[in-house]
This record gives structure tokens, sequence and C-alpha cells, in this order.
């Protein structure tokens, strides 16, 4: 019996169509799957894996030295901000003023070019939008720019009601015109909205959406979810094309 394995459990619930790219992502980690419950729309896969011994002597030791270390910053900071007030003081109005005058102040239309991220003027994002869905890219791009707005050419890959309402949804979408058919590139998703939260713009504004639909997607970034390979957004405008 001291030789039994113990397991540690986990479920994740996926859309249709994204549970290969889940399960791959899973036993990457090191989980097997136990079991399959298939939806019409979602499906709930259980996962096991061994568990893994917890150093807990090493947790404490580690634990110790960044705090020594968080002790040693925090007084050297303190040190090296007083060391700056004295030599601003020291300073003549003059060198004070141009100091802070080095720096011009950003006209209105940098700043609202400079709150969009594009491909055409991001290589990341531009990087992001060719990468697996399940690569480490979407969830370095999410940390690094939650909040931030982002703007591409995309359609629509899934279309399904959210919950037990017939007007509200949950979307997938992808770059490119490939609708169902997408291949490469993150799989947004929003979720839980309706027509109206999509704020539809263009030349010939649609009633509705539909799988395979092509728009520009303006949205503002939310989590990347690494269990289900999923990058949550929030739609800003949706611009027909």
């Amino acid at each position: 019996m001291a030789d039994e394995i113990k397991y540690e459990y986990k479920s994740v619930r996926t859309v249709r169509g994204t549970n290969g790219l889940v399960i791959s992502k899973m036993q990457k980690d090191g989980w097997e799957l136990v079991n399959q419950a298939q939806g019409t729309l979602r499906s709930t896969l259980d996962f096991r894996r061994p568990k893994k011994p917890q150093p807990w002597l090493l947790i404490g030791t580690t634990a110790a030295v960044l705090v020594t270390l968080a002790v040693v910053i925090g007084v050297a900071s303190a040190l090296s901000d007083g060391g700056e007030k004295k030599d601003e003081l020291d300073k003549p109005p003059a060198v004070a003023s141009e100091k802070s005058s080095a720096t011009p102040t950003p006209t209105a239309a940098e700043s609202a070019a400079a709150e969009v991220i594009t491909p055409q003027d991001n290589p990341e994002f531009a990087a992001l939008l060719k990468a697996d869905s399940c690569d480490d890219a979407n969830l370095d791009f999410a940390t690094r720019h939650a909040g931030r707005t982002i703007a591409f050419n995309g359609s629509i890959v899934n279309m399904a009601p959210h919950g037990d309402y017939d007007t509200r949804y949950d979307f997938i979408l992808g770059p490119g015109d490939n609708g169902p058919n997408t291949t490469v590139g993150p799989a947004f998703k929003y979720e839980d909205v309706s027509i109206v939260d999509l704020r539809l713009t263009g030349k010939k504004i649609p009633a509705t959406a539909d799988a395979g639909d092509r728009f520009r997607f303006v949205a503002e970034v939310g989590e990347f979810n690494a269990d289900q390979c999923l990058f949550f957004l929030d739609p800003v405008s949706t611009e027909t094309r």
C-alpha cells in the first residue's frame, strides 16, 4: 500500500471543435484522459496524473531567501531614491525645466494610435495570429497586454447559444477568412454576448451574425485559459468587410 500511486484529478469543459487541442495540451503537461462526456455544444473531459511529492523543506528555504532578498532590495531602493531626490534639489531651476521638457507630450492622435494593437504595427501580435491556439505565446500576450485593445481581420469559427438563452451566444473567432475551417491562430472567444454587444458597424450592417462571417474585430484583451486553449476577448466593435 505504501507504493500505491496517488493521483490528482482535473475536469475541463470545452466547446465543440476544441477537444483535440485541449487533450493534446493536457497530455503535454502529464495529464491522462480518463473520461469524456460529450454534450450537444460542450464536452467535459476528465484527466488525472500522479501527484508529485511536495518538497516542503526546499519551499521553506526558498521563501526565507525571497523575504531576505525583498528586504535588501527595499533598503537599496530607499537609499537610491533618497540620493536621486537630493540630486534634484541641488540642480538649478533651469536644469529641472530642461529635463521636464525633454519628453514631448504626445498628440491626441498619437495617443489613440498607441492604444490599439494591430498586426501591422506590432510584430508580437502578428506572430500570435499565426501561432497554435495552445501555444505559450497566447499566455504571454494575454499577460503582457491585459486590458489593451487589439484589432484584426478575422471570421467567426463557431457560434453557439449561451446556456438556456436564445439571444446570447458564445463566439469562437479566428484570424483570416476561413471561418469553421480555420486551422491557425488563437481561438479567440466572446462569451455570453448578444448581437447588440458586437456593436456591428460598416457600410452594410447585418441583422445578425453566423459562422463563416468575416469582420474586422476590435476587442479588449482578456485572459487566456491554458486548459481549454481559449483566448478570451471583450467586443469593442465589429466592422463588416
